[in-house]
């Protein structure tokens, strides 16, 4: 088991990313899209030498332009994030955008009547297209595990593997009475004539204690899941991260029979085949 254990932990692969991990543009260019009106609107504010008379003239000919100015300063509030106006109040962000003072005191507090009125913002269409950019880096974490699943997914394409993906626990009552109220959704299953394979897939790059809650949470699941005939919990993981939580990982690597990289899957394949 030690001997395995070094040479999955040689294996561990420095990254799964390509160069279209970093940004998902198609996304960030509808983002933009749903708001262009209004932020084609707000660009008569742009230069304005009297931006309050400016910003009542938008006002009254549509006022739900200034509903998007969230976005100006990077934040989604979605009538969700909280702030202090100048009376120490705290109070919706949304709550600045119902009326021409709000407006103002939003434009003042935030700095943004300063970029407006000197025009260092030429364009709100192309400025929101970076600040999107920018909070799409913020989704990176959750692409680093689809890309995980799309590669597992592909090598299972490759070798004419049919699976699932995303199922839940539900579906079968045994497994459901084995892990109690917790509901699990497994990454993948396969089902073959003689056992059902229950999945989970990911990939660290990094260290931290998601990785000490992981192996703590399959540790736990797999010999209940193990223990009932005709199933089997497999774990599919790599990344370098894991070298910051090794002695976690030797210790699952000794209580989950199926853990397997993207270097060592390829015996799972094969006892598939």
């Amino acid at each position: 088991m030690d001997k395995n254990f070094e040479l999955f932990m040689s294996q561990l692969q420095e990254t799964n990313q390509t160069l279209d991990f970093f940004c998902d543009f198609k996304k960030i260019k509808k983002n933009v899209d749903d708001i262009k009106l209004s932020l084609c609107m707000l660009n008569s504010l742009i230069n304005s030498r009297e931006l309050r008379n400016s910003v009542e003239i938008l006002w009254k000919r549509d006022k739900t332009a200034f509903a998007v100015m969230d976005i100006l300063i990077a934040v989604r509030s979605e009538g969700k994030k909280k702030v202090l106006n100048k009376q120490g109040q705290c109070i919706v962000l949304d709550r600045f955008f119902d009326s021409v003072d709000g407006v103002m005191e939003y434009l003042e507090s935030t700095g943004l009547r300063e970029i407006f009125e000197k025009g260092i913002i030429k364009n709100l269409v192309d400025y929101v297209f970076g600040i999107e950019t920018g909070l799409d880096s913020n989704a990176r974490k959750n692409r680093s595990g689809h890309v995980m699943e799309n590669k597992v997914a592909n090598i299972f394409q490759k070798n004419n593997i049919n699976y699932r993906r995303e199922v839940y626990s539900r579906e079968w009552k045994e497994i459901t009475n084995a892990l109690g109220d917790d509901e699990k959704r497994f990454d993948f299953v396969i089902e073959t004539r003689d056992k059902t394979y229950l999945i989970e897939v990911n990939f660290y790059s990094g260290g931290g204690s998601k990785l000490n809650e992981v192996t703590r949470s399959y540790s736990d699941i797999a010999p209940k899941i193990n223990a009932i005939p005709g199933f089997e919990f497999v774990w599919i993981t790599d990344g370098i991260g894991w070298k910051a939580a090794r002695n976690k990982l030797q210790e699952a690597y000794s209580i989950i029979p199926c853990i397997y990289n993207l270097t060592s899957v390829e015996e799972f394949i094969k006892q598939l085949i």
